[in-house]
């Protein structure tokens, strides 16, 4: 049911638990950061155990290009609400790469966004569709856009790095736009989404000449908040060879466990959200896969260092 009032409302974005399989869209100073051309596909369906559909797609590609000193970025992205609400994106970004020192990397990132709204209206009910006795059967009297709802968005971020540790900060819908499906005075707005995020990687690899594999743990914390809404999640991944594992923490609402498989060319995860919020298991908790294709570039010069992040 849709309820009319005479507030304003503020829209949320999707957050994918496995955000740093996603990093353009996490933070667009990520673009390029890899150097060499990857694709990024991650799908995620949550809450399956409640009615309806709540399901978000995503692909991104991204590149360091020489010529202009930084990364080039598109990402496209869909979001289902419940059969109801839809909205598709497409975003271009750029990202300027600055060496500090000999060791320390500066991102500059800024995004461009198209956003289109839309609302299927048959999946609705109002308070005015319903009859003493008979229930829904009335016709609605509040009038909805049936055409989609455009906007153009603008975020921005930054992020320093070495080959040890990370750290970055964003701020997505600079502007803060606004919408409206209902023809009142009521707009809905697009709150600005502030993201914070670090962490390192630490070897575990003895000096041993008969160790072949590579062992490494890359503890790392992330907070998002978006108008009322925050979230701070944190945890750490291990890594073996090709193969990762890890364990997270969503901060009141719940535990998730990663596991996935990274080489040279292709990466593969899996996660799932075990809700430990009011939610509990009716909800049937939040499924991920992410899948990265990587694709091969000539060998960079020293200076343009790829770096240590987390994949899943």
């Amino acid at each position: 049911m849709l309820i009319n009032s005479s507030i304003n409302l503020y829209a949320q974005d999707p957050i994918f638990t496995q955000f740093y399989s996603n990093p353009v869209y996490l933070n667009p100073a990520f673009a390029g950061s890899n150097k060499c051309p990857r694709i990024v596909s991650n799908f995620r369906n949550q809450w399956p155990g409640f009615s309806g559909d709540f399901i978000t797609t995503s692909l991104t590609y991204d590149q360091y290009v020489d010529k202009i000193k930084g990364g080039l970025g598109v990402i496209l992205m869909s979001d289902q609400v419940a059969k109801t609400l839809k909205s598709n994106e497409a975003s271009f970004v750029y990202s300027y790469h600055q060496h500090l020192s000999r060791k320390f990397t500066l991102n500059f990132g800024i995004q461009g966004t198209y956003i289109s709204k839309s609302i299927d209206r048959s999946n609705l009910t109002f308070g005015d569709m319903i009859h003493p006795r008979r229930g829904f059967v009335l016709s609605t009297q509040d009038v909805i856009n049936y055409a989609p709802v455009d906007i153009f968005d603008f975020s921005a971020g930054i992020l320093g790095y070495t080959d040890k540790f990370y750290v970055g900060f964003a701020t997505h819908h600079l502007t803060e736009p606004s919408f409206s499906y209902i023809s009142t005075n009521n707009t809905s707005f697009l709150n600005r989404r502030y993201t914070a995020h670090a962490g390192t990687e630490i070897s575990l690899n003895s000096k041993s000449l008969f160790s072949e594999e590579e062992k490494s743990l890359s503890p790392s914390v992330l907070f998002i908040k978006q108008g009322d809404f925050q979230q701070l999640n944190f945890g750490l991944y291990y890594r073996k060879g090709n193969y990762v594992v890890g364990a997270w923490y969503r901060e009141g609402d719940s535990f998730i466990v990663t596991a996935g498989m990274n080489t040279k060319l292709l990466r593969i995860g899996y996660s799932y959200d075990l809700t430990t919020s009011q939610l509990g298991v009716y909800s049937g908790g939040s499924h991920e896969i992410s899948i990265a294709l990587k694709l091969y570039c000539a060998p960079k010069k020293k200076s343009l260092r790829a770096m240590s992040c987390p994949s899943f």
